[in-house]
């Protein structure tokens, strides 16, 4: 395989001509370029490209590549600040469950009897309470509510500890309280606890990939999510008795967000994203909206998914 060199605007330029792609304002190209980075910019061409080949379809242009690179940055934004909301509603209610139940103390709420203690989970139990210490002791003077609670009664109660854990730990932590916590914190939400893990690992995932702005529209998770109402309510076709979307696609975390946010939260969600697709489709030319949609796992009546209960 040829190694990869170092090129110039100019050169990448070229490279994209070479390929069919129509450059209108050469110098508004090389700006974007040198700003935005080739190499992140390229990983948006996929929808403009010839099925089997690397050459762009005839009339495909920079511009909207750019569009579709722009519109995944706002929906990222948008995703991002609304797990940061599911993951500030989830550590309020488990920290009040698990601090209503074994107390508020360091040595209350991390004491090792607290947890499900069967023999595949103790080694898992044991590590997890040494990072969350750990997070606690580095992070617990770098955050006002913690190092007063530090400096003036020497603890930090668990649903100001919360603040400074990252939600990765936090989402494994649900994976090994005892199962009645988990179905009372999942009781919040009107789900099954096991259904509640699955998203609360899924949604981790996500929180990282928006938070390094990786490619968001197109992303897929290694796991499934489980069936639910709405992909019944929305009549989501199904191919060898599995629904074709809503699955592992980013509709399935719009599905997750539908059931862990507020009406009123999701229904802003929604409406902000219906924005940024109509203004996605407003500069499309070359290809219908729906290619993108597609890839994003959205059915034709996505939409209707905000007035389902």
């Amino acid at each position: 395989m040829a190694a990869k060199v170092f090129k110039t605007i100019d050169e990448q330029i070229s490279i994209l001509k070479s390929k069919g792609l129509t450059i209108g304002d050469y110098d508004k190209t090389s700006e974007i370029l040198l700003r935005e980075n080739y190499f992140f910019l390229n990983g948006y061409r996929s929808p403009f490209l010839v099925t089997g080949s690397k050459r762009f379809v005839p009339g495909s242009t920079f511009e909207e590549m750019y569009a579709l690179f722009t519109f995944d940055r706002f929906f990222r934004n948008i995703i991002f600040k609304n797990i940061l909301i599911v993951e500030n509603n989830y550590k309020s209610i488990f920290s009040y469950v698990l601090s209503k139940k074994y107390g508020y103390k360091e040595k209350d709420y991390l004491n090792v009897n607290n947890f499900d203690r069967s023999k595949d989970k103790i080694k898992q139990i044991n590590d997890l309470i040494r990072k969350l210490k750990r997070q606690i002791r580095i992070n617990g003077y770098q955050h006002q509510a913690t190092s007063h609670y530090i400096n003036n009664y020497g603890y930090i109660p668990m649903w100001v500890g919360v603040k400074v854990l990252s939600f990765g730990l936090m989402s494994e932590l649900f994976s090994i309280i005892k199962e009645e916590d988990q179905e009372e914190i999942a009781s919040y939400y009107n789900i099954d606890d096991d259904v509640l893990e699955d998203y609360l690992s899924i949604l981790s995932n996500y929180r990282n990939l928006c938070a390094h702005e990786d490619i968001l529209y197109n992303h897929e998770t290694q796991k499934s999510i489980a069936d639910s109402r709405y992909h019944e309510l929305l009549n989501i076709p199904k191919v060898d008795d599995e629904y074709i979307y809503g699955k592992r696609d980013i509709f399935a975390l719009i599905i997750i967000l539908k059931q862990l946010l507020t009406p009123d939260d999701f229904k802003m969600m929604m409406n902000e994203i219906n924005y940024e697709i109509d203004w996605l489709e407003s500069k499309l030319k070359s290809i219908e909206i729906q290619k993108v949609l597609y890839r994003m796992g959205f059915p034709e009546n996505y939409r209707q998914i905000v007035y389902l209960d």
